[in-house]
């Protein structure tokens, strides 16, 4: 089901004698500015929420939801985290055959191997800086009926503008595309690359707000797509799959947070520019060779020295875990992502490798 995720901190703190409160976690992509301002207070003042079901639909949510980007309540689905929809779409759509655009979140291909589905991978090649070119994926669509595409990517970071997947998407009218935008919000083209209120009937968006809000642990996602197929995701749809704190807090940041997007731009700028800092860093160590991204992490090659697995082991024991990206299908064992914490953790992460690599 799940070959490797980031955020394991527990076996590492269990491995090196410490608390999992001691380590700096920079292979787990939330928000480096941390939980959405408010958020913490707000759920310990409606506690009392857990006393009751949740509503079994999430109605409210998707009304809100909706509303706040101005599209139709039968176009949206409220889910428990944006997992919760990639492993369901495949016995949903009955998917014949995928294309996923790599290298890329291995969820994609695990929900495909789940439902027994054939995919093929389209990678973006190394030399063109993991950034992949539309033509060269549009070649690859004989036979297949379902595409994935992370936008911007995860953990290549690389982003296809809003325009040219339109144009691709409206070329190949009988061809579903997933488009996961869960890092989207960190960018500062988010407005002009989401496809949220594209509605094209053959384009499903899922939008995560755990990555941007900083809310993994309580697992609340979003799924936009035709009412056709809203539909067809209901007819599997399980009841109370978002819990009550969960519900709540969509709630709040739908009608605190996102409606002033104070939080947004403050994060899109920070990221912005630690992202740059640590690039230009990173750039003058001779065996790292960081890859531009416009996502809030940054996917690094080993050149000598060292794999993946060996870099990760020395960083754990100065406590800074980041993620071994050798379990991505397309990548080697010699690159490893780093997700952007605060300026200060990021200049002294900066500092211990170029002291590593010295």
């Amino acid at each position: 089901m799940i070959r490797g995720h980031g955020g394991n901190i527990y076996d590492i703190a269990q491995s090196i004698g410490c608390s999992p409160n001691d380590i700096i976690d920079m292979s787990n992509n939330t928000n480096p500015l941390g939980i959405a301002p408010g958020l913490i207070e707000y759920l310990k003042e409606n506690l009392v929420v857990i006393n009751n079901h949740p509503e079994v639909d999430s109605k409210g949510l998707v009304k809100a939801f909706a509303s706040h980007h101005k599209i139709s309540e039968d176009r949206v689905l409220a889910g428990n985290g944006t997992t919760q929809f990639i492993y369901t779409l495949p016995l949903i759509l009955k998917i014949k055959k995928a294309l996923i655009v790599g290298p890329t979140y291995a969820d994609y291909g695990d929900a495909c191997q789940m439902h027994e589905i054939d995919c093929q991978y389209f990678m973006a090649r190394e030399a063109e800086l993991f950034q992949p070119n539309i033509m060269d994926i549009s070649a690859c669509f004989s036979d297949v009926d379902t595409v994935f595409i992370c936008n911007p990517n995860n953990p290549t970071g690389s982003l296809i503008t809003g325009t040219d997947l339109v144009k691709l998407f409206e070329a190949y009218p009988k061809i579903r595309f997933l488009v996961d935008e869960s890092y989207l919000p960190f960018t500062e083209e988010y407005d002009e690359t989401t496809l949220i209120q594209a509605g094209l009937s053959n384009v499903i968006v899922i939008n995560s707000f755990s990555k941007i809000f900083g809310i993994p642990g309580l697992r609340l996602g979003f799924l936009i797509a035709s009412s056709e197929i809203i539909e067809q995701f209901k007819r599997l749809y399980q009841p109370w799959c978002v819990n009550s704190l969960a519900q709540i807090a969509g709630h709040f940041l739908l009608e605190h947070v996102l409606a002033d997007d104070n939080f947004l731009k403050k994060t899109q700028a920070f990221v912005v520019n630690e992202r740059h800092l640590l690039e230009v860093s990173l750039k003058n160590t001779k065996s790292l060779k960081p890859f531009p991204s416009m996502a809030s992490f940054i996917l690094i090659k080993i050149k000598k020295d060292f794999n993946a697995a060996q870099l990760c082991s020395i960083m754990a024991k100065h406590r800074v875990l980041l993620r071994d990206c050798s379990n991505f299908t397309g990548l080697s064992d010699r690159f490893v992502r780093i997700s952007l914490k605060s300026s200060e953790i990021n200049a002294m992460v900066a500092d211990k490798l170029r002291e590593i690599f010295a």
